[in-house]
Formats: structure tokens, sequence, C-alpha cells
């Protein structure tokens, strides 16, 4: 290619003399032939000196004193944990990969000795402590004192890099210790994956170092968690994959079809591509981050009541081949009672497919100020009437109009508000709750749940509709969806709000067969029943959304293999999971800014990426 570039360099060259009145023209046109080529050829030399420099850091990085297999890190919902940097000057770069793994309160170091204590307070109401160090900090004695004091009923890990032979100043302390002798940015970001099991290690010494630090010592690790690496290291090229999908997502903003997004893939269990487009707005003023929350609207579905009712299923609690109303005595009486759970997960229980509940709004039900009558944060500065949910949406609900169940696919949003009254019913705890205990919190997906704005500053969150008919203000945080915002932001539908990254571990699970991080969520065999096709009507799995076999619709991609599964949302957001390719495609915007049109979906915006994806798969570009 290099070498095409620079024969067309030289025939307009030779060209250009022959026509004089053009030289200046076609001087200009061969430099701009030319060296494109150039930024493109560094990039790729960049990152093949990266990804080998990378393989080094893996091969020398040595993990010791891990008797009691602390390293990598598990029970994540039990810890709080806490980055204390002593030494090591790429400390951001530590601390951000951490922080994909697991909530991290980053410190700095003390400036003075006294200042010791100050820290020491600050620290013990966390009970997992990593302390990143240099070889020059293993030299102050107040540091390695202050570290064995912490250890004391604490869980403590010393990450840090330098000269080796500077860990024979460590040879009394029997702490857990990740040590390379790379000083760069990736020893740093291999450091922090290494902790939770992002990278698997099993490098030894290779000399003697101390009484304690002998040759050989050292120990082996799995990869239990999402890597983070270069498409390169896969056969795929960064270039390729940054400018395909940058055009498309480039061409959706210009085309007013979101104002922004964010792209994830995630290949054999290592996110190869990530990146945010546009901006929160049109008006420009927020970029968009890959850390940024967005409203899930429907993959809401797929992420809190279908492993809810995954696990509830597993513990014998839920059985998908019961009714209604066997669940639920609200519902004994009614047109619901008799309708099977299984339907219900299909969408073929024969429930109409939304209810306009916003509409039947009195002036009476809605307040610009909160009390104790309007409990409900619909939006900034909007409440709804206290236990409106229960009093007017969920009897209209039970008596809406049902035809024969199992006869037909209808995509309801009446399914998933049925299914989370059960899974509150026999959980015995409200399903916002539950999800966190259950699923977010030990998988670290730290930022994912219902209404963000409790934890969350709205400068985070990607706004979504100005709403003009409902609330009357940008929703910023707020789910987008008005019934799920009746609900009081939490409903089976919608509601959740989620990062690229949380999504990514949550998808891995799932390839993993309900396996991640070390811990069991899901037993393999209800995996594969969930996401596998389970009608003989339609194209669903249990909960879950599926590739279409109609191969004229191509969906969710003319590449997609039968096994993929995930699901779309309506705010302009999708994950689908492929297990034949090991692959996990993420995109999420905010189609509905500021009003909802279908832009996104008459562009095709979402599989025209993935199109993408396997292309570069398949091409080894």
């Amino acid at each position: 290619m290099q070498k095409l570039l620079y024969i067309r360099f030289f025939i307009i060259l030779i060209f250009s003399f022959m026509q004089p009145k053009y030289f200046f023209l076609l001087t200009i046109l061969s430099f701009f032939l030319i060296f494109p080529a150039f930024p493109q050829q560094n990039n790729e030399q960049e990152i093949t000196t990266s990804l080998k420099q990378e393989e080094l850091i893996i091969d020398h990085t040595i993990l010791l004193n891990n008797e009691q297999d602390i390293v990598p890190l598990r029970n994540l919902r039990e810890r709080t944990v806490a980055s204390i940097r002593f030494g090591m000057k790429e400390s951001l770069a530590f601390n951000q990969r951490l922080m994909r793994y697991a909530p991290v309160k980053a410190f700095d170091p003390p400036k003075e000795r006294q200042d010791l204590n100050k820290l020491a307070d600050e620290l013990k109401f966390y009970n997992t402590l990593i302390f990143q160090v240099d070889d020059q900090a293993l030299k102050n004695a107040d540091f390695l004192h202050f570290m064995a004091s912490e250890a004391i009923g604490k869980q403590v890990i010393l990450c840090g890099y330098g000269a080796i032979e500077n860990l024979a100043l460590l040879d009394t302390l029997q702490l857990p210790l990740i040590w390379t002798t790379y000083t760069n940015t990736l020893a740093a970001q291999t450091l922090a994956s290494a902790v939770f099991g992002g990278v698997a290690l099993q490098a030894r010494l290779s000399k003697n170092i101390s009484a304690r630090y002998t040759v050989g010592s050292g120990f082996t690790t799995i990869k239990s968690r999402l890597g983070y690496a270069y498409p390169e290291a896969l056969g795929i090229s960064s270039t390729f994959l940054a400018d395909s999908i940058g055009a498309i997502v480039d061409e959706a903003i210009a085309k007013k079809a979101t104002p922004g997004a964010v792209v994830m893939v995630v290949k054999n269990g290592e996110v190869i591509f990530e990146r945010g487009y546009g901006y929160h707005t049109y008006d420009k003023q927020r970029p968009t981050l890959v850390s940024d929350l967005f409203d899930m609207a429907s993959v809401s579905k797929i992420t809190a009541t279908t492993p809810s009712v995954m696990r509830l299923a597993e513990e014998q609690k839920i059985d998908l081949n019961q009714t209604i109303g066997h669940y639920l005595v609200q519902a004994q009486h009614t047109n619901k009672a008799n309708i099977k759970l299984r339907d219900v997960m299909l969408h073929q229980a024969g429930f109409i497919p939304f209810i306009p509940f916003f509409r039947h709004l009195a002036p009476t039900d809605m307040s610009r100020d909160s009390s104790a009558a309007y409990a409900v944060k619909l939006a900034d500065g909007r409440f709804l009437r206290t236990n409106y949910y229960e009093d007017v949406m969920w009897p209209e609900m039970l008596q809406s109009k049902v035809n024969p169940a199992g006869q037909k696919y209808v995509y309801s949003d009446i399914s998933m508000y049925v299914m989370k009254e059960v899974v509150e019913q026999q959980a015995s705890e409200p399903i916002e709750r539950y999800v966190q205990e259950q699923f977010y919190q030990p998988l670290g997906m730290y930022k994912t749940g219902y209404r963000p704005r409790d934890r969350f500053p709205k400068e985070v969150i990607v706004p979504t509709e100005n709403d003009t008919y409902f609330r009357n203000t940008l929703l910023e945080g707020f789910v987008h969806d008005p019934g799920a915002a009746m609900a009081n932001g939490v409903a089976g539908h919608a509601g959740i709000f989620s990062t690229a990254n949380d999504l990514a571990i949550y998808a891995q699970m799932l390839l993993n067969k309900g396996t991640y991080g070390g811990e069991i969520y899901f037993q393999p065999q209800t995996v594969e029943e969930y996401t596998s096709k389970q009608s003989s009507i339609s194209r669903r799995g249990l909960g879950f959304d599926r590739w279409d076999p109609d191969l004229t619709k191509e969906y969710p991609s003319k590449l997609a293999s039968p096994a993929t599964f995930g699901h779309t949302g309506y705010t302009g957001t999708c994950i689908w999971i492929d297990p034949e390719h090991q692959l996990t495609y993420i995109f999420l915007s905010n189609r509905v800014h500021p009003t909802d049109t279908n832009t996104l979906l008459k562009l095709n915006i979402r599989s025209r990426i993935q199109d993408v994806i396997y292309k570069a798969i398949a091409e080894g570009r």
C-alpha cells in the first residue's frame, strides 16, 4: 500500500510538470494522497511496540505472598476498597484501571510524617487497601510501618514496580505483593488488572532476592474478569475499527440521529474497542465519555428483571410453568390469573403492548413540590401523587384486555411490569435492592442501577428527551419511559441506567455461562435455557431478544451468528452477545434528544456498526 502511494505521488508530480498551469493544484493533491498513510503507519508501529511491551510486562509481573489466595480479589459486594499512592508516578492510570472493576477511593500520599495519622483515620472505613509504590518508597521506614499497621484486620495488597532487588526490604512482611521491573503506564495498568484478575500471572523470580524471596518464588492466577487489549492482540486492526465505526457514528450525529454515542466491543474476554462520540446534547457543552451513564430503556428487561427471574428460578422460588395467579393474589380474580409465566417472558401472554398512563392524570395528581402526599419524583421540579402506581396503575394493568395466550407474539411492556411484581413477591424485597445485592455489587457493576440521581451527579448522566408533553422539562437522570417514571423510576421494563463497561461485565458473565470473577451467578444450563430460542411462534428467548432466522430482516446484523442474543432499548441503546464468536457489542446513545425521532433506525446505525465488527474479525483487519 505504501509503495502504491509513492508511485501515485511521482506520477502526479511528473504530470504536473507536463501541465504547468496545474502544477500547484496537482502537487498539493499528491501530498494529500501520500501523507495520510504516515500517521496510520506510525500508529500501527506504536501499537505493535506496545503489544510487545505489554506481553513482556505480563510475563515479568510476579505475584508473591499469595498463600491465602487473596489475589485476584473476590467478594466485591463485601469490600470497601481504597488505593493509596506512596510511589508510582502513573497513579492516575493505575487508579483508572482499578475503577473498571470496582468502586475504589483514591488517596494521595501524606506530605508530612504526622499526616499518616490523618490518613489512618480516613482509611478506617475501608476493609481492602491497595498500596501503590515504587522501589524508592520501600526505603521509607515510616511507610513500611504504616502499611504493616493497616494490615491488622484488613486485607492489604502491595502493587509496585522498579528494581527487584529492593524487595529484600519487604522480607518481614507477608502481604500479597504484585511487582514488575517495568516502570511505565502499561506496567501500572497491568498491576491494577492483576489485582482483579483482568490478566493472568505466572511469572517466577529468576534469582534469589532474600530469605523470603528466592529463585522460583511466585504464584499463578487465572484470568477471571474482563481484560483491556489492543484489537491487534486478536489480529484485528485498530485503524479499521476506529475509521469504520467512527464514520458511521459521525453520520448519525451529522444527521441529527443522536447528539452522541458510546461504542464498545469485547472479544474473547478483552475490551478491544471503546470510544465516546459527540456530546451529551447538540449545544456541545459536554463531550460524551465512555464512563457516562445512559438510560437503558428496554435493555433493563435483560439486565434487571430477567436475571432476577433466572436466580429465583434456580432457587426454585419461581416456576415458569406456574401462573400469574399462583404468585400474585391481586391477579387471582382477573383475566391474568391463569396465564403462565413462560408466556409472559416470551411476550406471548396476550397482553396489549402498553398503557399510556400519563394521559389519565388529573391536575391534582401532580405537584411542583415534594411532600408526603407527592413523594414520587418524576423529574426535577415534577412530583406525582404518592402510591399512584399501587392505587391506579397496577390495578389498571391487572384489568387490561388480554388475548388468548401462546398464540401470537406481541411485544409488551406489561409483561415485565408483571414479572417485576412476581420477582418482588418471591424475593421478599424491592427489585431495586435485589439486583444491587445479587448482581451489580458482586459483579463490580457499581454504576448500574435504578434512579441514578440518588448516587451520581447529573453531569455524568446523558440527558434524554426535552419532555414537552408530560413532565415539561429536560430529563436528566430520570427514566425516559413515562410509565416507569410514574412507578417511582423502578419498573421491570425500564428504569436501569448503566455504562458500557458495566454492561460488558454483565455480558461476559453470560458468555462465561454464569461465572465471573471467581463467583458463580448461574448454572450453565440456566444461561443456555434463557438465551436460546424458546418460542415456537417467535425468535425470542426467555426475556432475551435473539437473532432473527428471517434473513431478510438482517437482525440484529446480517453477519451475526444464530446463537446471538441481547436486546435493544427505545432510547437508542443495544447490547448483543454472540457466543459463537465470544463477542459482545454495545451501542449507547440518546436518540430521543431533544425529541423522539426515528433517524437512528432509518439509518440502521446500530446494525451497520455491528456488521463492521464482524467484517473486522473475519478479515483479520
